[in-house]
């Protein structure tokens, strides 16, 4: 039997009411990936069935994480997601990016290292080329800023130790904690990535200013810190070496 326009759009209604209801009793653990982005959908297109479309979604891009990183172009690429559909997707990604940005400044590094991590995961775990981060902190080891210093290919980045340091005196922080990622999912450390780490250090050290840690962020949840490693304290070591030599 066919159903007419009224009744499919209050079996749609009733759909989403159940799925709004269901959050607030269970919170979003009751929700699949899919129940998520369909909702996430509704916002941008009430008046339409959103199912198939978040299923699209994730087919194409293989996770809810996927679906979110995914661009406003590529969204659209899927069959039935126009620009209001990918607007309130990427408008949650947002919020939830300057939700963990906000909650890490200001704050003590020591205290808060696995929010940094998770904001780091957040902003940088499904990058497609590399991006170098500079976290600035002040003498008390508060988060002063979080600044994308630069950005690079697939495998490699350029960076310029100075611009590090510079940007750390502009900011009067007194320590540095240097991120990047690897957007093939690797974590362990290059010969690059620690001849970067000696060179900031040893510009820093010149000027009193410590750099903490290096981070490597991999996939979702996957990460290396040159610190809980021990390479930091070599590196140290090193720095201070060569640092005196060339006094």
């Amino acid at each position: 039997m066919n159903m007419n326009k009224k009744d499919w759009l209050k079996r749609v209604e009733g759909h989403r009411d159940r799925l709004r209801e269901r959050f607030l009793r269970h919170g979003i653990a009751s929700f699949t990936d899919s129940d998520i982005i369909e909702l996430l959908l509704t916002f941008g297109t009430p008046r339409q069935d959103c199912k198939e479309r978040a299923r699209a979604l994730l087919k194409r891009f293989g996770s809810l994480s996927g679906v979110l990183e995914a661009s406003i172009e590529e969204l659209q690429e899927v069959k039935g997601v126009g620009p209001k559909n990918a607007m309130a997707l990427k408008f949650v990604h947002e919020v939830a990016r300057r939700f963990l940005r906000q909650r890490i400044l200001e704050r003590s590094y020591v205290q808060c290292a696995r929010d940094v991590v998770e904001y780091l995961w957040h902003s940088l775990s499904f990058k497609d080329r590399e991006f170098f981060i500079g976290l600035y902190l002040d003498t008390s080891n508060r988060i002063i800023e979080v600044l994308e210093l630069f950005s690079g290919t697939l495998d490699r980045t350029a960076v310029y130790p100075r611009e590090v340091v510079k940007t750390a005196l502009d900011k009067k922080a007194k320590s540095i904690i240097l991120v990047h990622n690897h957007p093939s999912g690797r974590i362990e450390p290059s010969t690059s990535d620690l001849q970067t780490t000696k060179k900031v250090m040893l510009g820093a050290m010149a000027l009193d200013i410590r750099v903490l840690d290096h981070i490597i962020i991999g996939g979702p949840g996957d990460y290396f810190s040159f610190e809980e490693n021990g390479i930091m304290e070599r590196l140290r070591l090193e720095v201070v070496t060569l640092f005196h030599e060339k006094r």
